[in-house]
């Protein structure tokens, strides 16, 4: 399958649902992989990000979370799950997939953000995100700005 931006996006979604009930549910990661692949049309998502993106938060998360929690004014545990979820995917994918660009991973975040999250959060992830694009990407977003 070529890897289109809507296979991407598909992943993204299901990987920021996946992370949100791994979050709440707590079951492993295997299991709630299985769930999706049985409860959701896969074939037009690229699963293998999916994948990277579900299990890389999961094996990372301590590296991810204090990558952008130092950018918060409330602590990790004090954000919605949707935030927190976003904000583990993105941060992941800003350190891990530098194929991508920063402004597609943040607008991608956001997208989600107004679509999920509760309302005027996707402002909250921008400004959060923006920060560790800038940290975590500093010669690509200092290209960008000229």
């Amino acid at each position: 399958m070529t890897v289109t931006a809507s296979a991407r996006r598909k992943a993204r979604h299901y990987a920021m649902q996946a992370l949100y009930q791994w979050q709440m549910a707590g079951a492993s990661l295997n299991a709630i992989e299985a769930e999706f692949h049985a409860d959701n049309d896969m074939s037009k998502t690229d699963v293998a990000y999916f994948r990277e993106l579900f299990h890389g938060v999961a094996k990372n998360l301590d590296d991810v979370e204090g990558t952008y929690a130092q950018y918060l004014d409330r602590s990790v545990e004090e954000l919605d799950p949707v935030s927190r979820a976003l904000l583990r995917m993105s941060t992941y994918e800003l350190k891990n997939r530098v194929d991508v660009p920063y402004k597609v991973v943040i607008n991608e975040a956001v997208a989600l953000a107004k679509k999920f999250g509760p309302t005027d959060a996707f402002k909250f992830i921008n400004g959060i995100l923006d920060k560790v694009a800038a940290k975590e990407r500093s010669v690509e977003v200092k290209a960008d700005k000229g």
